[in-house]
């Protein structure tokens, strides 16, 4: 976790850290958001999820629970509406396309496309961050 926060904010100076294991409280339940910035060029929150497994479609049901409770209950008046990233150790391509397929408005990828980390870096980057791990707990 360390290590990708630490990486998130070499992006760009936009990314401002909020939180890790950022604590959401959702009626009479608590839950958390891995890693929480704030963007300021795209005014709102981004929250990060990271798995160490493949892509699952009840990831995005999780990420966009979350986002909801953000906007709710988070976010400002003056801010966007919250994006979530969900970035997985692996993902099976027809898996990521089925659960893709109804939640993501095109106008939204298009929009925040520009502002946002790089598709492939992030994939880079999260590989040597999980090899770096697993070769840390086999020690």
């Amino acid at each position: 976790m360390a290590q990708m926060n630490s990486f998130i904010l070499e992006l760009g100076r936009d990314f401002l850290f909020v939180g890790e294991e950022y604590r959401l409280q959702v009626g009479n339940s608590g839950f958390h958001i891995d890693l929480l910035f704030y963007h300021r060029g795209l005014q709102c929150l981004v929250a990060f999820e990271l798995k160490a497994d493949k892509l699952k479609p009840g990831h995005l049901g999780q990420l966009n629970f979350y986002l909801e409770a953000l906007d709710r209950d988070v976010r400002k008046r003056n801010e966007n509406p919250s994006i979530g990233i969900l970035l997985c150790k692996d993902k099976d391509t027809e898996v990521v396309e089925y659960a893709l397929s109804r939640n993501l408005s095109p106008a939204l990828v298009a929009e925040y496309k520009t502002q946002l980390p790089d598709k492939e870096l992030l994939q880079q980057k999260l590989h040597v961050l999980f090899e770096a791990s697993q070769e840390s707990n086999e020690l």
